[in-house]
């Protein structure tokens, strides 16, 4: 089966249980899942209920589409995502981008949690991505999927300009310090040494984590219009001193979920003025 013939048969699934049409696609990271439970909701969709569709692995990562409103903006929100580091192949990771792409979603907000690679970023830190550095297989590999986009996508400006205007004014006005960097993707499942942490600095990587770029590729290939925060969980390896833990990620992200579940829903509200 082709890929796209794979994505229509989950929007088939999808459908048969809901006929929202998002406007926007939010993608939540690791302990942030939370934020979905808060949207005015329409409709809920189980992972496990789409056939042939990726399903989480990670502790943290509920496994579902939540449909509803962000203000007055229609969205689907992914709470949980799937990993490469899961054993799925790569077109499987970015399998729900592009199906909330074919749901009718325009513009992307991706999440997660991420080390912070940068010695100034703190545990607790949200950043706004401004570029990427992907080293986990590229997901156009392969026979392109024409019916998404071109066989070679632009990817001078993978996160909006725009969107990132909006994201800074929405901090600016709530008091929120954010920062703003490159984040890398790794592979995971271990977390990174200190001499690739180090590389990751080098190369000009701010943040580093495990998911996230792939998708935005998918995603501008197909066409939408991305923009992604961090949250920055704890220091790198070298940089912290301390052993990492998927525990200290999930509680970074849970005494920031205030202020990032504010900083997320209300961008989102204000996207609505470029869906018009």
């Amino acid at each position: 089966m082709s890929i796209y013939a794979k994505l229509e048969k989950c929007l088939e699934c999808v459908r048969k249980q809901t006929d929202f049409v998002p406007d926007v696609a939010v993608i939540l990271g690791s302990g942030l899942g939370a934020l979905a439970d808060e949207i005015k909701k329409e409709a809920v969709v189980e992972y496990s209920s789409i056939e042939g569709f990726p399903v989480s692995t990670v502790p943290g990562h509920k496994g579902r589409f939540v449909f509803g409103y962000m203000g007055d903006v229609k969205v689907v929100v992914m709470q949980g995502r799937v990993h490469f580091y899961e054993g799925y192949p790569i077109t499987d990771v970015v399998l729900p981008t592009r199906l909330m792409k074919l749901m009718g979603a325009k513009i992307l907000f991706v999440t997660n949690a991420a080390g912070g690679a940068n010695p100034e970023f703190d545990a607790g830190d949200l950043m706004l991505i401004n570029d990427h550095i992907c080293k986990v297989p590229n997901p156009l590999i392969g026979a392109n999927v024409e019916e998404l986009g071109t066989r070679f996508p632009d990817m001078s400006e993978v996160y909006s300009s725009r969107l990132r205007n909006v994201v800074r004014k929405v901090a600016s006005e709530n008091g929120v310090d954010l920062k703003e960097g490159v984040y890398v993707q790794l592979t995971g499942p271990s977390f990174e040494t200190p001499a690739e942490v180090r590389m990751c600095r080098f190369f000009g990587g701010d943040a580093v984590g495990m998911s996230t770029a792939c998708e935005a590729i998918a995603a501008r290939h197909a066409g939408m219009e991305i923009v992604g925060v961090s949250l920055i969980s704890n220091k790198a390896a070298g940089i912290s001193e301390t052993p990492l833990t998927h525990e200290e990620v999930q509680e970074a992200a849970n005494l920031a979920a205030p202020k990032f579940k504010k900083l997320v829903t209300d961008s989102v509200s204000r996207f609505g003025e470029f869906l018009k």
